[in-house]
């Protein structure tokens, strides 16, 4: 088995390099538009990575939610404001939980264990809005946040954390293109296409879907606590709510699953389709971000990785 980069990664990470070589030189709306698109890509990843196993979760903002609220419980309760060890909360809680919870989403297919996400996600945020001591419906803020004990404000600040998220999407798309080349990685497509073929070459369905799962909500973790850091304030709403599942599913429909960058791209493509649909068109936003997204997936009926894919595979001159 070949260990050498795909092309598209390889350029992905140059990339992801250059990003964080000259980050401070972009203007900062930018930062916070790709600091956002990198921490929404994280979670999308892991959707597509239960995509791959034919499972689709439309209760992913469980995790996001799980690892914005650890990161911001840190922040603003304890007094922690070290990004490094939000995002280490933020995977370590959503990771656990999801290990925990895979014990019995492992045992469901198509729409039960659809329906069953997104249960566990409403669960989540009917306690927060009950919960005053988290600002219930209104959220909080997080303070300043530093790094190695350096504190960041400002401009600083933003480019910092663009500068994490950049970091964190090398290693996780790094070790998700390595984890999908393993024999337990392999499975993803077979337990798709024929579980009961793959149960008679005596690999367990259901330890290879818990793993997934697993990976995906330590993903999602993730994502929520990058989100968290990028936009400095936490609320069911935007965090845990039905219709973020909804937008997630929906930007990992337009990604694809073939990729493990494609997820970003897709990311970055709706973060950058949402602000232009919000300064051109304030009073129909929603119409017209939803009219572009319909169109690219109409026209990209396997998402964004199918041409990343196909490019790839393409014989060189």
């Amino acid at each position: 088995m070949s260990k050498r980069l795909d092309p598209a990664l390889a350029v992905f990470l140059a990339l992801l390099a250059a990003l964080i070589a000259f980050a401070a030189w972009l203007p900062a709306w930018a930062q916070s538009l790709l600091s956002i698109a990198l921490a929404t890509g994280m979670v999308v990843l892991g959707l597509t990575l239960l995509m791959r196993t034919g499972l689709v979760s439309f209760g992913q903002s469980l995790y996001l939610c799980l690892g914005a609220y650890a990161a911001g419980i840190l922040n603003s309760k304890y007094g922690v404001t070290d990004m490094i060890i939000a995002v280490g909360a933020g995977a370590l809680v959503a990771g656990v939980v999801a290990f925990l919870l895979g014990f019995l989403m492992a045992t469901y297919r198509h729409i039960f264990f659809a329906t069953l996400s997104l249960a566990f996600s409403m669960i989540l945020y009917g306690l927060l809005v009950k919960s005053a001591d988290l600002g219930s419906t209104d959220g909080f803020n997080l303070t300043a946040p530093t790094i190695m004990g350096i504190k960041l404000e400002g401009a600083l600040s933003q480019r910092y954390k663009l500068i994490l998220g950049a970091v964190l999407a090398a290693i996780a798309t790094i070790g998700l293109w390595r984890y999908l080349r393993t024999p337990l990685g392999r499975l993803a497509p077979a337990i798709r296409d024929n579980e009961l073929r793959v149960e008679y070459m005596g690999a367990s369905v259901r330890h290879a879907v818990h793993v997934k799962y697993t990976i995906a909500g330590l993903l999602g973790g993730i994502g929520g606590a990058l989100a968290a850091l990028a936009v400095g304030h936490i609320d069911p709403d935007s965090m845990a709510y039905w219709t973020v599942s909804g937008e997630l599913v929906f930007i990992a429909v337009l990604s694809g699953s073939a990729s493990v960058i494609a997820p970003f791209l897709a990311a970055a493509v709706f973060e950058t389709l949402r602000m232009l649909a919000h300064d051109y068109s304030p009073n129909t936003w929603q119409l017209s971000l939803g009219a572009a997204m319909l169109l690219l997936i109409l026209f990209l009926p396997g998402g964004l990785a199918s041409v990343l894919v196909r490019r790839s595979r393409e014989p060189a001159p």
